[in-house]
């Protein structure tokens, strides 16, 4: 076999939650996919741009999509760049941001691939735990000689809590990097920091189509800086990194708010009723933000849990973090799917 850098030699690499194939009945709450159909706009633009052909090469920089973006939140199309899901954004940053012997910041428990997108780089990572009640300590803010970036996921998985704008906005005052807010799951929340962007060219924002707007299988993301920035980003990205598509696609689906709202309407009451269903089995939920829950229990170990949905055919997802813990993070589903899960974890626990 041909030799690869050491770095990629040594390295895990990120392992994604379970995706079975052709499994019928499985009730898929793992990944936090949205359960619901995307919006019939979505199809419908699909639909057009397909019986046009697909012979000649895509807008390279989605034009249509991050001029409807730049409506949505008040500025040019120019502080938008488009990419194939949220973690073609933050492989984009990374490339451009760190280098061999570089250092990248997140914090713990967080998104896995963190870790990895520092390692492919060859970065060393500076990770930095969360408090007992999901706050960050101020150590989170503080620079060194070697920091280039600060991924921050917010809201955050797997815990789906939030760091307030304000608390934000003071992390990306004290850094001397760039600080990469992660909101992948931030249409759940009660609250953004995209209006911090203005302020601060530290300060990117990364979204994706994959949860709210129920686009897992499309694959678009986007970020939100300061054009000086994103003028810098453009020389990293891929060519064509969003095809015709999931242009046409992801621009009809952020078009549609009406259905958004309806959507994360139902979503949002699922997860109160499941929380509470939870807690009443012994399970200790933290208040999320987003579309899954986070679950410990004092008196039952979690992974037995999680082996025995998966016997009976619901997969949740088992998580454990090294010097921290463990737990089960749980999509909100389907009110079928939800509790289907609920019914066999009476059983269970």
């Amino acid at each position: 076999m041909p030799s690869v850098r050491p770095n990629i030699a040594e390295m895990t690499g990120y392992a994604p939650g379970e995706q079975p194939q052709g499994v019928a009945k499985l009730i898929k709450l793992n990944t936090n996919e949205n359960p619901y159909p995307c919006s019939p706009k979505v199809k419908a633009a699909i639909g057009r741009v397909v019986q046009a052909g697909l012979q000649k090469y895509p807008d390279p920089m989605a034009t249509a999509f991050r001029t409807r973006a730049a409506e949505l939140y008040g500025v040019e199309p120019d502080w938008i760049l488009c990419g194939n899901g949220s973690d073609d954004i933050l492989t984009i940053v990374t490339r451009a941001f760190v280098g061999t012997s570089d250092m990248v910041r997140f914090a713990n428990p967080s998104y896995l691939l963190y870790r990895t997108l520092a390692e492919i780089q060859g970065a060393a990572c500076d990770i930095v735990n969360y408090n007992a009640d999901w706050s960050l300590p101020d150590e989170f803010g503080q620079g060194n000689d070697w920091l280039r970036l600060v991924y921050l996921a917010n809201p955050n998985s797997p815990s789906g809590t939030v760091i307030s704008p304000e608390r934000v906005a003071e992390f990306a005052e004290s850094l001397p990097c760039p600080l990469l807010v992660d909101e992948a799951y931030v249409d759940f929340a009660e609250e953004d920091c995209v209006g911090l962007v203005a302020a601060n060219e530290k300060i990117m924002i990364s979204r994706t189509l994959s949860k709210s707007y129920a686009l897992a299988g499309l694959r678009f993301g986007y970020l939100i800086a300061q054009p000086q920035v994103i003028r810098e980003l453009i020389k990293v990205k891929d060519s064509y990194n969003c095809d015709t598509i999931s242009i046409a696609g992801a621009t009809a689906a952020i078009d549609d708010q009406e259905w958004l709202a309806e959507t994360r309407a139902v979503i949002l009451a699922t997860r109160e009723r499941m929380t509470e269903s939870l807690c009443g089995m012994g399970f200790n939920v933290v208040d999320s933000h987003t579309n899954f829950v986070w679950c410990t229990h004092d008196n039952t170990p979690v992974e037995p849990v999680y082996r025995e949905l998966k016997k009976a055919g619901v997969l949740v997802r088992y998580m454990l973090y090294p010097g921290w813990g463990d737990g089960l993070r749980i999509t909100v589903g389907s009110d079928e799917q939800v509790d289907a899960c609920l019914g066999l974890l009476k059983g269970i626990v």
